[in-house]
């Protein structure tokens, strides 16, 4: 990281940003250019191994999960506390405040009812704060997507006063 001074390494601060930011952006090889699609997440940080495993859901046919299929190599990159700094009149110093994560890891496609009924579950708890019941036949309408993300960094910039 070239910025060290704005990197975050603790896992308390990590998970926070984790908490807040409410997007994830999942990159995805396909073929000569890159695909990132925004999605609705849910996660979890294994204390074990320290790797972040965020925890997707949509149609159960489509574009990403084809690319998932061919090359379960992903990157994610969430963010969150995006504001603008003025520079003033001097547009060298504009800047943003921001706090994100970026990380590598293995995508799948979760198959099995009681590991999906558990994702969604927390997908839920991440977005809305809510714990919701969630069924066979509410699992079964969608796919969900695990990534397991066992190489990652952290970094914030906060508004200066």
């Amino acid at each position: 990281m070239r910025r060290k001074d704005r990197e975050v390494t603790e896992p308390a601060e990590i998970l926070q940003i984790a908490e807040k930011a409410k997007i994830l952006h999942l990159g995805l090889f396909d073929g000569e250019y890159p695909y990132v699609v925004p999605l609705h997440y849910g996660y979890r940080y294994e204390e074990k191994d320290g790797s972040l495993v965020f925890i997707m859901h949509g149609a159960k046919a489509g574009h990403k999960l084809d690319l998932i299929r061919q090359n379960p190599k992903v990157c994610v990159e969430l963010e969150c506390d995006v504001d603008p700094i003025s520079g003033g009149d001097i547009p060298c110093r504009y800047g943003s405040a921001y706090a994100s994560i970026i990380g590598r890891g293995c995508a799948e496609i979760v198959e099995d009812v009681a590991e999906k009924i558990e994702a969604l579950k927390l997908l839920m708890r991440t977005q809305t704060g809510r714990e919701f019941e969630i069924d066979e036949k509410m699992a079964a309408t969608v796919a969900v997507i695990k990534v397991t993300v066992p190489e990652f960094s952290a970094k914030a910039r906060v508004m200066p006063v």
